[in-house]
């Protein structure tokens, strides 16, 4: 049966529109105008983003399943100490998945490739904000615990998701119906200024980890003493740390594609290993916080502010909801954009039932 299926041609970068070049991949590149059958069937064949979704879509699953365990095995409806850690289980669930289907369907159009990844941009910042509260939780060191950081630290990290995704849809296109509009995308800062663009995401992902990990940092690095919750969960959040910074040093750098452009098209190039170092490092991070809130409960009972809606579910239904408000803002000027025909687009490859499409 699958000799019969007729798998999408792949192209190279010079057939496809700048929009979707990625830096230093030569091949392997989908028709930019794909149908959403095209994309699904690319999950079966060998392109340059193959592994980029599934890297990400098989641990969904593995997510998934520790969040149902949670909910059946923990009854956090009985037990709100239980909450933050279902908030967490479910951003790490909705990131991996929203990266997967941004990568599996951003070939439609460009306009569909930029609300695909505002949408990937979206639930990688309310992975932050999951962090944020469960590290609010379980992970405070002893003496920070109950103090004024601690009481503002979650509304500051519901602040710095919101900055996160605005500033990173901002980096793809500038700022809605001012530098994009009905008639033309202009496409600053990311076409022209590309370099700039990187920076702006980078920071824009940056910062808020950097902030949500303070407490962390303080407690694995600095902290001496007593009050400094030195136990056997260190070790895993070392590990963590270090997935977490190699995962943002793969990002920025391009490599090891930038060392040999052509030769890392289809497997082993940066946003592959990005993906499988993220994906680990949150695996560790999930083990570090589900012992931390094991060993350290007792204390944190008696000694933390108590756990509630307001500051574990509401803050992420919060955050949910700003999220979707920026996306929509970011992505209503390109919904709203006139319908044009394929021959005003140039260089693109063609299709013979080629329909019009919107022009951006």
């Amino acid at each position: 049966m699958l000799s019969l299926i007729r798998l999408p041609r792949v192209f190279t970068i010079n057939q496809v529109p700048k929009v979707f070049h990625e830096d230093s991949i030569i091949s392997g590149y989908r028709h930019p105008h794909s149908s959403a059958t095209d994309c699904i069937l690319s999950l079966f064949q060998m392109t340059n983003e193959t592994l980029n979704i599934w890297t990400h879509f098989l641990p969904t699953w593995y997510f998934l399943w520790k969040l149902v365990t949670v909910l059946l095995m923990q009854t956090p409806w009985q037990n709100s100490f239980i909450w933050p850690l279902v908030v967490f289980l479910l951003s790490c669930c909705i990131y991996p998945l929203a990266s997967s289907c941004a990568h599996t369907f951003s070939t439609m159009s460009a306009r569909a490739r930029h609300i695909c990844f505002f949408f990937d941009y979206g639930a990688l910042s309310f992975y932050s904000l999951g962090s944020a509260i469960i590290y609010s939780a379980y992970v405070f060191p002893d003496k920070w615990v109950s103090s004024s950081f601690h009481r503002w630290y979650i509304p500051i990290a519901v602040f710095n998701t919101v900055i996160c995704t605005f500033l990173a849809c901002y980096s793809r296109l500038g700022l809605p119906f001012l530098q994009y509009n009905h008639d033309i995308v202009k496409r600053f800062p990311e076409y022209q200024s590309p370099k700039f663009s990187k920076f702006l995401r980078v920071a824009a992902f940056a910062y808020p980890y950097l902030f949500d990990n303070i407490p962390l940092f303080y407690r694995v690095f600095l902290c001496v003493g007593e009050g400094c919750t030195d136990n056997g969960t260190n070790i895993l959040h070392y590990k963590h740390i270090a997935l977490a910074f190699l995962t943002g040093f793969l990002f920025a750098t391009h490599l090891p594609e930038r060392l040999a452009p052509g030769s890392f098209d289809y497997i082993g190039h940066s946003h592959q290993l990005f993906h499988v170092c993220s994906v680990l490092g949150t695996h560790f991070q999930m083990q570090a916080l589900e012992q931390d809130m094991v060993t350290r409960r007792p204390w944190l009972v008696h000694n933390s502010f108590p756990i509630t809606f307001s500051n574990s579910g509401g803050p992420a239904l919060f955050c949910v909801l700003l999220n979707l408000a920026i996306i929509a803002l970011f992505s209503l000027p390109l919904l709203s954009a006139p319908v044009c025909k394929e021959k005003d687009h140039g260089k693109g490859p063609k299709k013979a039932s080629a329909k019009p499409r919107p022009c951006c």
